[in-house]
């Protein structure tokens, strides 16, 4: 059986794998589509996608249009013949007449374990949730968002302090591997179809801005799941003396946290957001019910560095600093 011939769309880092894997498993690909290329930088000088850069790297031909419901990109697939077209992270949402055009399959490769997670941010919610477990989703695209048919799934553990970004890795290669084994079902005919239980579904939207404010008024283990979620982008932050903080790694810590409701004494439980040591290990803070250990951070204008460095660069941050 002569091998399925492929359109592969995708723009971020997390499609590079899966293309680089259809390469290398010799699949003819027919076209690599991405987004144009887009101002970026101080200098804001037009920058390719990652896939770009990688389906150049693989002398792989790139269509880039800028809206791919736009006729001319419709009429522009159509002609490829594609037997699949394979999406990953691309970034447009693809009209019912680019969805009809492979002669197999439209598949998708999700950052969750479809249905939880529908959306743009599987991976930061599952976090934020502090999910212990989570996965990719090989599914057949249909109009509406992420609720296709399920092809297959790969399911892995979530570490307790894993980042959006080390989990980002990790279920970017291994949507490659299951998106290879998906096209070599569909190749041998054994691909199954399951339908998703909708009423099991969860979302996970476009983070927003007020999403990146750290919370110090929850338990110790919410507010380590908020930073690790938002790391390394788009980053959750705190303020103190009206200056911004970000904070890219943390742990809950034994030790009382404030007790709600109560108003704190002198001697008596400290409130959320208060400093209360600062040590080689880094900043700790108190929460609702613990304490948070603030491990990697980054003040205006300055590079990311252990929360411990920041002190010393900064003699006026002291415990029973109030943060916010």
């Amino acid at each position: 059986m002569n091998p399925l011939k492929i359109v592969f769309m995708g723009t971020s880092d997390f499609a590079v794998p899966a293309l680089r894997a259809l390469a290398g498993a010799s699949y003819p690909i027919l076209s690599v589509v991405t987004q144009p290329d887009r101002p970026a930088g101080r200098g804001l000088e037009l920058k390719a996608s990652p896939v770009k850069q990688e389906a150049l790297a693989l002398s792989l031909p790139v269509f880039q249009p800028e809206k791919i419901k736009a006729p001319e990109s419709v009429e522009f697939l159509r002609n490829l013949r594609p037997d699949v077209m394979v999406v990953a992270a691309y970034g447009q949402i693809l009209p019912k007449a680019v969805l009809e055009i492979p002669r197999v399959a439209c598949l998708n490769i999700h950052g969750s374990l479809l249905p939880k997670w529908r959306g743009a941010a599987p991976i930061h919610y599952a976090l934020m949730n502090g999910d212990g477990e989570t996965g990719v989703t090989i599914m057949y695209m249909n109009e509406k968002m992420d609720e296709g048919d399920i092809l297959l799934m790969e399911k892995t553990a979530v570490g307790p302090l894993e980042t959006t970004g080390q989990l980002h890795e990790r279920l970017a290669q291994m949507g490659a591997q299951a998106l290879v084994k998906a096209l070599e079902l569909l190749s041998d005919g054994k691909a199954g179809r399951t339908p998703q239980d909708g009423s099991q579904a969860t979302y996970a939207p476009s983070l927003k801005r007020e999403q990146c404010k750290i919370r110090w008024d929850r338990r110790a283990g919410q507010v380590v799941n908020q930073i690790r979620g938002l790391s390394p982008w788009p980053c959750a932050e705190t303020q103190w003396g009206g200056k911004q903080l970000r904070v890219f790694q943390a742990e809950a810590v034994s030790g009382a946290g404030a007790t709600p409701g109560q108003v704190p004494l002198a001697g008596q439980v400290p409130p959320p957001g208060q400093v209360l040591s600062i040590e080689k290990e880094g900043i700790t803070v108190a929460a609702l019910d613990g304490r948070v250990l603030m491990k990697e951070v980054q003040p205006p204008g300055k590079r990311r560095m252990s929360a411990y460095d920041f002190t010393l660069g900064h003699p006026d941050f002291k415990t029973g600093e109030q943060l916010k």
